[in-house]
């Protein structure tokens, strides 16, 4: 019950990564607030957990962030831990890539977390214990070919980490940014899917290729992304900040 007592803050809390992060926390202790934009999901988990509280809330709109962490802090204190989770994967080619896909690219995968941060941050003191953590991706780190938005979202996500890190150097928060490889989540069937479509193979063969992409060509478990987060809230990584930690399998960058 390490994090008793603690609110804890997880965007896209409703599937995937987010889900299980979220469930990580609240056995630790947290009263852990799950955010969506579909309240009936968000509705469907927290029933399976005492300590997790749905919220909708949209990333992409600010009204919504702000009114959104206002109301859960009235109901479960200010937010010591933060994981912006929320993201989109889709793919596009850059000759194909529409200025209104890379927009709405931007504005889940990076201005989201700009703005969840900006929010949650705002409840706590400069030196109060916070736990700042952005999932990101390996294709933060390097390029992903047909996928030029997506890079190009999760590199400013590593950027804002590394820049929130050294402006609030000193104080009692920690800004970490975990970039997974491709992860057994609805996104990867999703995806999977639409590949078997376009490529005329089966969905099987489409995962394996997915699968692939990791170095030791196996997809991830959310079990990996979130022992990796429970360990970034833990004092044991007090003095972890700033960085952009690889779950891929091997050697990425």
């Amino acid at each position: 019950m390490e994090h008793q007592g603690r609110h804890a803050l997880v965007t896209g809390g409703g599937t995937g990564i987010g889900l299980d992060i979220a469930m990580g926390l609240a056995e630790a202790g947290a009263e852990v607030t799950i955010t969506g934009r579909t309240l009936a999901r968000l509705e469907e988990v927290a029933g399976t957990h005492p300590r997790l509280h749905p919220l909708a809330m949209d990333v992409t709109d600010a009204d919504s962030v702000q009114g959104g962490i206002a109301k859960a802090v009235r109901a479960h204190g200010p937010i010591a831990i933060c994981v912006a989770n929320a993201g989109i994967a889709e793919p596009a080619a850059f000759r194909k890539e529409t200025p209104e896909h890379w927009r709405a690219t931007m504005a889940t995968n990076l201005d989201g977390v700009f703005l969840t941060f900006q929010a949650a941050m705002a409840t706590l003191e400069r030196e109060d214990w916070g736990r700042m953590i952005a999932i990101s991706s390996i294709a933060g780190l390097r390029g992903l070919k047909g996928a030029i938005a997506y890079t190009a979202s999760k590199h400013g996500v590593i950027g804002l980490i590394r820049g929130l890190s050294e402006e609030y150097l000193g104080g009692g928060m920690t800004f970490n940014a975990i970039c997974p490889g491709y992860v057994d989540t609805p996104i990867v069937d999703r995806n999977a899917a639409a590949i078997a479509a376009h490529q005329g193979v089966s969905v099987d063969e489409a995962r394996s290729y997915l699968a692939r992409g990791n170095r030791h060509k196996r997809l991830l478990d959310t079990e990996e992304i979130t022992a990796t987060a429970l360990w970034l809230c833990s004092d044991a990584a007090r003095s972890v900040n700033g960085q952009a930690i690889q779950i891929a399998g091997g050697h990425v960058t």
